[in-house]
């Protein structure tokens, strides 16, 4: 008895969800085609159902995972755009740290999109350049102050996860905070920016 349209949509779900946090949590090598399906329960055969290739899944789940990290970020102030210490506040927070599997993907996968191919590194350019273009709003449209704290943002997760040492990585958090908020500041005057 074949699947229904609607149960087949689930199923497709039910695996980019899940490849979405393992390629966060693992990196985009550590995605099996067998254990994947048999996570969500499904056969590897079945896979084909739904995606051509193992570099087709790739492909969207980082798009996938670039969205959700993206969307569980968007905390829309009532006004406008995200305030900047907001945006900071949260980005380098240690629960933002502690769960790469749900959080920006960008910092979970900038070095293995950097040498993937070209296809993987264009879904990632246009979710970088969203990113500085949010960034840029909340600074007034301050892009290259949007680009250095993207930047920043980035790196200082990246390596607080890295980091062993819960003090250490968390003075890694606090000190980029620290930074991004001095430039928060050094707003051009007259603005209109709120803090």
């Amino acid at each position: 008895m074949g699947h229904s349209q609607a149960e087949k949509q689930q199923n497709r779900e039910r695996i980019l969800a899940e490849v979405s946090r393992q390629v966060r949590r693992d990196g985009l090598e550590s995605v099996s085609v067998g254990t994947l399906m048999k996570s969500v329960g499904l056969t590897h055969g079945g896979f084909y159902g739904h995606f051509a290739s193992r570099s087709a899944l790739l492909s969207e789940a980082l798009e996938r995972a670039l969205m959700d990290g993206e969307a569980k970020a968007k905390v829309q102030q009532p006004n406008g755009p995200q305030r900047f210490s907001t945006i900071v506040r949260s980005y380098l927070s240690r629960a933002h740290r502690d769960a790469p599997e749900s959080g920006c993907a960008m910092a979970a996968l900038v070095c293995d999109v950097g040498r993937a191919d070209r296809a993987s590194r264009e879904i990632m350019t246009e979710h970088i350049e969203a990113s500085i273009a949010s960034v840029s709003a909340s600074l007034d449209g301050n892009e290259a102050g949007a680009i250095v704290a993207l930047s920043t943002m980035i790196g200082a997760l990246a390596l607080s996860r890295v980091v062993v040492d819960p003090v250490r990585s968390g003075a890694i958090l606090k000190a980029a905070r620290d930074q991004l908020n001095a430039l928060d500041v050094a707003a051009p005057s007259g603005s209109t920016h709120t803090r």
